[in-house]
């Protein structure tokens, strides 16, 4: 059984595989993480990097695409973890336990912080932006990621968030917050330090 999480977005506490993904559920969502999502839309604007994070890396689908010299993946769950391991054998790439308002990095480590189809599941919106502003390094930015209304697939637009819950994100994040839409992405992006 999944574990509930309260988050910022919804009222009512979430228990979906998808949210903290743990057991053969949670390994099924993986599975359907990987197969539903293209991470390749976004590789583009997160351009070649010295240092990438993934927050809420998933079973590692995006981490095979992001091309840098460092590349570290963070999630809450384990199971997650050994699917991104397994996905991403060979390449180098540093996983790690830990969630958006705490990913246990030291200040400005990272070129670019990418979070994909997370967000709306972190319990406080406002920790998790300055988390990932403080790790992020001057002139760095912050890719916050979730399914778009416009989206091809009819999962994204099922889960898109209102416009009022993207107003709270972009909010969270200051001015100028920049909005791209992508094929099944909605992506505010924010320069945290410049």
């Amino acid at each position: 059984m999944a574990k509930e999480i309260q988050s910022w977005a919804y009222e009512e506490p979430i228990s979906s595989p998808f949210a903290l993904p743990r057991g053969v559920l949670g390994r099924l969502a993986g599975r359907l993480m990987l197969w539903l999502n293209d991470p390749s839309e976004l590789v583009p604007l997160i351009g070649k990097q010295d240092s990438v994070l993934e927050v809420g890396c998933g079973p590692g689908g995006l981490l095979r695409h992001i091309e840098a010299g460092r590349v570290c993946g963070m999630d809450p769950s384990p199971d997650m973890l050994r699917q991104a391991a397994r996905h991403n054998r060979g390449r180098g790439v540093e996983l790690r336990l830990g969630t958006a308002a705490d990913t246990g990095c030291p200040d400005d480590s990272f070129d670019v912080v990418v979070s994909v189809n997370n967000v709306a599941m972190w319990p406080d919106l406002e920790a998790g932006v300055h988390e990932l502003c403080r790790v992020t390094r001057p002139d760095g930015r912050l890719l916050i990621a979730w399914h778009s209304a416009t989206g091809r697939s009819p999962i994204a637009r099922k889960n898109a968030l209102p416009e009022e819950k993207l107003a709270r994100i972009a909010h969270a994040l200051g001015e100028p917050t920049q909005r791209h839409e992508l094929k099944n992405l909605t992506v505010l992006e924010k320069r945290c330090h410049g």
